[in-house]
C-alpha cells in the first residue's frame, strides 16, 4: 500500500474513533494529581494557575461555538463514520486556519492538561495530539480536494492548517445560530464544567483528606449540568419537530 494511501486509510479510522481520545489520557491525568504541587504551599499560585487553565479550554470553547455557530449546513459537524462537506466555509474561523475545530479541541484538552501542572504531562499530550490529528487533518483534506477542486486549492494556499494567521481575518457569510451552538457543543461545556472540578476535588482529596473545593469551582459545575440538560431538552425538541414535519410532508404527496 502507497504511504498516501496509508495515511489516508489511518486517518479515515482515527477520524472514526477521535472523541475517545481523551479517554487515553485519564490514567495519566491520574498519576499527574497524585504529584500535583502542595496547594498550601502556594495557594495564589494555585489560583492563577486554575484560572489560567480554564482560560486556555474556554478560549477553545469560544473558537468552536463561532466555527459552528458560522458555518453552513451540512458542515463541521460531529459526524464519525464518513466525511460530510456540502460547501466549503473560507470565511469566519476558517478564514484563518483551516481546522478551527480541532484548534478548539486542541485548546480544550490543553487547558485541562495544564490545570494537572505536569510538564510531562503536557509533552505527551501535544506529541499524542500531533500524531492523531495529522493523519485526520490530512484525510479531510484529501476528501475536500477531491469533492471541491481548485476552490479548495485556491483556500488552502492562502490559509494555515492549524496556526491561525489573523491578519486575513474575514467576517463571516452567515449570522451566529445560537440555538446550533447549544445543541452541538453541550458535549464540550459539559467536559469543562465536569473535568476542572473532578481535578480540583481529586487534588484536595489525595492532599488534604477531603472534598472541600472554591465555590467556584461548584457553580462551574452546576452551570455545566444545566446547560447540558437544557441542550439535552432541545434536541429532543428539535428531533420531534423534524418528525412531525417529515410526516406533514408524507401526508401532502
Amino acid at each position: 500500500m502507497a504511504l498516501i494511501e496509508e495515511f489516508e486509510r489511518s486517518g479515515s479510522w482515527l477520524f472514526r474513533w477521535r472523541s475517545y481520545l481523551p479517554f487515553v489520557f485519564l490514567p495519566l491525568i491520574a498519576i499527574a494529581v497524585l504529584r500535583y504541587p502542595v496547594i498550601e504551599s502556594n495557594p495564589n499560585w494555585h489560583i492563577v494557575w486554575s484560572i489560567t487553565s480554564l482560560g486556555v479550554s474556554l478560549v477553545g470553547l469560544a473558537v468552536r461555538c463561532h466555527t459552528v455557530g458560522h458555518a453552513a449546513d451540512g458542515t463541521s459537524g460531529r459526524n464519525t463514520k464518513t466525511q460530510v462537506a456540502q460547501t466549503l466555509n473560507i470565511s469566519g474561523s476558517y478564514s484563518v486556519v483551516r481546522h478551527p475545530l480541532y484548534l478548539g479541541n486542541f485548546l480544550i484538552a490543553l487547558g485541562i492538561v495544564l490545570h494537572s501542572a505536569a510538564p510531562w504531562l503536557v509533552v505527551v499530550y501535544l506529541m499524542a495530539f500531533a500524531l492523531y490529528y495529522e493523519r485526520i487533518m490530512f484525510t479531510e483534506e484529501t476528501f475536500l480536494r477531491k469533492k471541491f477542486g481548485s476552490v479548495f486549492t485556491d483556500w488552502s494556499d492562502r490559509t494555515p492548517a492549524f496556526v491561525p494567521r489573523l491578519r486575513q481575518w474575514k467576517s463571516a457569510e452567515l449570522p451566529l445560530d445560537v440555538p446550533k451552538v447549544i445543541r452541538a457543543e453541550s458535549s464540550a461545556v459539559a467536559v469543562i464544567a465536569l473535568t476542572f472540578p473532578a481535578l480540583e476535588f481529586a487534588v484536595h482529596e489525595v492532599q488534604q483528606g477531603d472534598v472541600a473545593i472554591e465555590k467556584s469551582w461548584c457553580i462551574l459545575l452546576g452551570t455545566g449540568i444545566l446547560f447540558y440538560i437544557a441542550a439535552r431538552i432541545m434536541k429532543r425538541k428539535l428531533r420531534r419537530w423534524l418528525k412531525y414535519e417529515r410526516i406533514l410532508y408524507e401526508a401532502a404527496k
